[in-house]
């Protein structure tokens, strides 16, 4: 009777154990590509072809450089005061004037009529404020006549008065008589007392009379020299020293009152005018320190006057000089000018360059330290000059970081340096 042999399994690696490996390999793999595995896009970069610049420790220099173009100190413009027509052009345009230079002659006949019906108004009051005097002083005569004839008579009756009763108290006369003779004396009595009190009213009506005239002649005086100055003034001067600028009048032409006929550039001293970006509109301030070099000499000014109104994304500034100025300055040179907003400052600095255009400062490309990769890392930027970015955090001293313009680099996180 046979028995059954047991079969021994046998040992070492078979097909399945292969796969089984090779599936475990795999899918440790996949698990370190999910996690750990860096998934950002990668861009290869011809490394000759971007800027590379180093984070440095450094003095940041708080100005911007603006353009100004000189102008005089100040112009004062011509408006006509007096209307008329052109009639004659004494200085041309362009040309050096002095206070009270006749620069243009005006006529106006409508004016000329205006000042002989002033006269001839004048003229007929002054005739008849002399009438009145004339009539006043001989009403005074016959006031002062009055009343010494009124005296005169007083004294008379008074004397007629005191003999009638004198005789009546003797009893030599009728008591009709007495009584007679006492009414005529109470009678100029009272009459003289009335005279002198209406030679007073008539005395103080007459002098009030006199007053309003003179004051009514003295307005009229007045007037006709005001209408005589209206005169003068179709002259157009010059009402300062400078030299005349633009002047819009032609021989002939009609000139309205008030019209802008011209302007005279102030050459006494010059201003600098220059166009600010409105970025800086909030840190622009009256006194600010601004300094500009011509021909290896420094000259420095400082904002005189700071314009509100924003034109193009723009505003206005006027500088001055605080001491020398260059020998040969003119009207309508341009400087470039350093205009100091801050104080300087230890800072960490990033050399200016293309890659803000396109992150507005909120990452750059930082190397690794081999140089063979750049990452994209965020970081803050604060104050900017003309050479310089102030990087105030998300960067050292030291790093190195591509400056130059992103538009090429896309979406891509991380790029290979060849």
């Amino acid at each position: 009777m046979s028995m059954d042999r047991v079969i021994e399994k046998k040992k070492g690696i078979r097909k399945r154990h292969v796969y089984m490996g090779t599936g475990g390999i795999a899918f440790l793999f996949l698990l370190y590509q999910i996690i750990w595995a860096d998934h950002s896009s990668v861009m290869r970069v011809d490394k000759e072809k971007v800027t590379i610049s180093t984070v440095e420790q450094g003095l940041f220099n708080d100005y911007i450089t603006i353009i100004g173009q000189v102008e005089p100190i100040s112009t004062i413009y011509l408006d006509a005061i007096e209307g008329g027509r052109v009639e004659e052009k004494v200085i041309e345009e362009g040309a050096m004037v002095k206070e009270g230079d006749v620069i243009l002659r005006l006529e106006n006949r409508q004016l000329y009529q205006t000042i002989l019906n002033s006269e001839a108004a004048l003229a007929e009051k002054e005739n008849y404020l002399r009438n009145t005097r004339i009539s006043f002083e001989a009403e005074m005569i016959q006031s002062r006549r009055n009343l010494l004839d009124n005296k005169f008579s007083l004294q008379r009756k008074k004397r007629n008065y005191e003999q009638s009763r004198m005789l009546y108290e003797e009893k030599l006369i009728a008591r009709e008589e007495y009584l007679q003779a006492k009414e005529d004396y109470e009678y100029e009595r009272d009459l003289l007392e009335i005279n002198r009190l209406k030679a007073k009213n008539d005395s103080i009506m007459l002098m009030t009379n006199m007053r309003t005239l003179d004051n009514d002649l003295q307005k009229m005086r007045q007037m006709l020299g005001l209408v005589r100055e209206r005169l003068e003034h179709l002259k157009v001067k010059a009402p300062v020293d400078g030299q005349l600028g633009m002047l819009d009048a032609e021989i002939g032409q009609s000139i309205s009152q008030g019209q802008r006929i011209g302007m005279i550039h102030v050459l006494s001293d010059y201003k600098v005018k220059a166009r600010v970006d409105e970025h800086y509109i909030d840190r622009v301030r009256n006194g600010l320190p601004c300094s500009f070099e011509r021909n290896g000499t420094e000259y420095r000014l400082k904002v005189k006057k700071i314009y509100p109104e924003v034109r193009d994304g723009q505003f206005e500034i006027d500088m001055i000089f605080e001491d020398a100025k260059p020998e040969k300055i003119r009207t309508g040179q341009t400087y470039h000018i350093k205009l100091q907003l801050g104080q300087p400052a230890n800072a960490v600095l990033i050399p200016r360059g293309g890659f803000f255009q396109s992150t507005g400062g909120q990452w750059v490309f930082v190397l690794n330290e081999s140089g063979t990769e750049a990452y994209k890392r965020p970081v803050k930027i604060g104050k900017q000059n003309p050479r310089y970015y102030e990087v105030i955090e998300g960067l050292e001293p030291g790093e190195k970081i591509i400056t130059s313009g992103y538009e090429m680099f896309g979406d891509n996180e991380r790029l290979e340096l060849r």
